[in-house]
């Protein structure tokens, strides 16, 4: 073949390659993951992304976030299909609302992409969903700790991110229905409140529930920002001896809050890992690898994996306190 030739065939090869042969291709390019989060901006998801960073790097995959600039799941719905039209290879989610998200997984599903979920136990439309903690015992831990700090008796509130958020609400039945059985003194004294994602909501919510409930001794939030407007509201209002503040929080954004006893202690699992534990799985799933019971998962070991309901589950329940605090934040939490 002369040189001419050669030319010709090259310039072939890359007309066939631009026009989507993918049998004509010089290399093979990245595959693309695009995560959607139930917020963008927020200390949680700022955390998130950086494993999900960490995990294109270590895994070759073009992995990158987005999220609502509201808690809105028509926001999220709306992402979701543009990824869709984008023709992405996997969608990754944290869902607000899993009734609204599943019609258009499964228009994703449909057109071959793969869906990755965490905090999605119950969403249906995806491959695979991650878990960093046991759901039920990390509602439990939470009232346990409460229940100490009250005394096991008095009125409380419970705060979640939404009403429709999966996991924040599968975390406050397994709480209560803990304090029902193990402190039969202890009363929840309303239905669970949203808005526990944003720290101006929650105080909001925590001044009107002082001033509604004035026997209040403590508020359990779930949602990252929900214990730091509560604990701001408890602190505002001088009443930290009085009311107890326990929930899901960031050690760096509630590290003064617990400092003066104000948030009592805080609980979660490492959103940088859960972030990169998403690609990990996407890119197991994008080899055609096996996933079972026991499969090691790039960054956090071996995982209980239940087959038929496509979870992956570890167990990695931190506890933030005075004690441990520094230590995580110097670790970038």
């Amino acid at each position: 073949m002369d040189r001419r030739q050669t030319l010709k065939l090259i310039g072939g090869t890359a007309a066939l390659a631009s026009a989507g042969f993918p049998g004509f291709a010089f290399g093979q390019a990245q595959k693309e993951m695009v995560t959607v989060v139930k917020i963008a901006g927020i200390p949680w998801f700022n955390a998130l992304e950086k494993g999900i960073q960490k995990g294109a790097k270590d895994f070759s995959i073009n992995a990158t976030m987005v999220g609502p600039a509201n808690v809105d799941p028509a926001q999220q719905v709306k992402l979701l299909e543009d990824l869709i039209a984008k023709k992405v290879n996997v969608i990754g989610l944290v869902p607000l609302d899993v009734k609204v998200c599943e019609p258009v997984l499964k228009r994703a599903q449909a057109a071959g992409i793969k869906v990755i979920t965490h905090e999605g136990p119950e969403q249906e439309g995806r491959d695979w969903n991650v878990e960093l903690i046991d759901s039920v015992r990390f509602g439990e831990v939470q009232m346990e700790r409460l229940a100490k700090d009250m005394g096991g008796e008095g009125d409380y509130v419970v705060y979640v991110g939404t009403l429709t958020t999966p996991l924040h609400n599968k975390w406050a039945d397994a709480a209560i229905a803990y304090q029902q059985k193990n402190f039969p003194k202890m009363k929840l004294v309303a239905d669970r409140f949203p808005g526990a994602d944003e720290i101006d909501t929650s105080q909001r919510t925590t001044l009107d529930v002082i001033k509604a409930y004035p026997n209040l001794r403590g508020i359990l939030g779930f949602g990252s920002n929900g214990p730091i407007g509560a604990g701001n509201a408890v602190r505002q209002q001088r009443l930290g001896k009085k009311i107890a503040v326990v929930g899901t929080v960031l050690p760096s954004q509630a590290k003064s809050l617990i400092a003066d006893d104000t948030i009592r202690e805080g609980f979660l699992w490492n959103p940088t890992d859960a972030g990169y534990a998403m690609v990990a799985v996407a890119k197991l799933v994008l080899d055609g690898k096996p996933i079972t019971d026991g499969v090691d998962v790039p960054g956090l070991g071996k995982a209980a994996v239940d087959v038929a309901a496509k979870q992956i589950k570890v167990d990695k329940i931190m506890r933030i306190n005075k004690e441990t605090i520094d230590g995580l934040i110097a670790g970038g939490l």
